[in-house]
């Protein structure tokens, strides 16, 4: 993933690049790099700047502008930077969904579940993403993973029962559901959950 937007080298733009980008345009225009030590000491000055809290800080300023591209490259980058991904993927799966960009969405989730495999929440996530493209059948792993490893989770039952439900499987469908209802009686499903059971329940 390029870490700074592409642009053109003008004077205007360059104050939008990344500082090694902008680093870059400068030391062309000026038709050499520098002696040894000085560009030694611009490096560490980029390096110093190009901290992951500023990272993600000017990716939510493109976010907030629904500039999604430079949002995505600097979230991205924030990460590969060494932010926390637990903070910084909620934005950037925000961003790459704007723009329907699901593939890519779950890219990054299923990157950072190689290394989190008990992030729950993040799972859902991603068995959602799955269905957005198509891919029931991988969704439906998620979700099944998600309930052994943590059958209190309401929504993941929800969605599971709503998988089930529009596969034609009424009996798996009835067991979500009323596992949903058992967690969470009061949910924002609850009264579909009741409305989809074989037999209605109080």
């Amino acid at each position: 993933m390029t870490r700074g937007p592409f642009a053109a080298a003008t004077s205007a733009v360059a104050l939008a690049l990344p500082r090694p980008v902008a680093l870059a345009l400068a030391l062309a225009a000026c038709g050499g790099p520098p002696p040894r030590s000085r560009l030694q000491a611009d490096m560490e000055t980029v390096r110093s700047e190009e901290t992951p809290e500023k990272l993600f800080a000017r990716g939510k300023a493109f976010a907030s502008i629904s500039d999604h591209t430079r949002a995505e490259q600097y979230l991205a980058a924030a990460i590969d930077a060494g932010g926390d991904p637990r903070e910084i993927l909620p934005v950037l799966l925000r961003v790459c969904v704007a723009e329907r960009r699901y593939r890519v969405a779950i890219d990054y989730v299923e990157r950072y579940l190689r290394k989190h495999p008990q992030d729950h929440r993040l799972r859902l996530v991603v068995a959602t993403l799955h269905v957005n493209v198509g891919n029931v059948e991988v969704a439906e792993n998620h979700l099944d993973r998600v309930i052994v490893e943590a059958p209190d989770m309401a929504q993941a039952h929800y969605a599971r029962a709503v998988l089930a439900r529009d596969g034609e499987d009424a009996v798996g469908a009835d067991r979500h559901f009323r596992a949903y209802l058992r967690l969470d009686p009061r949910g924002d499903h609850a009264e579909e959950a009741r409305d989809s059971l074989l037999k209605s329940v109080p």
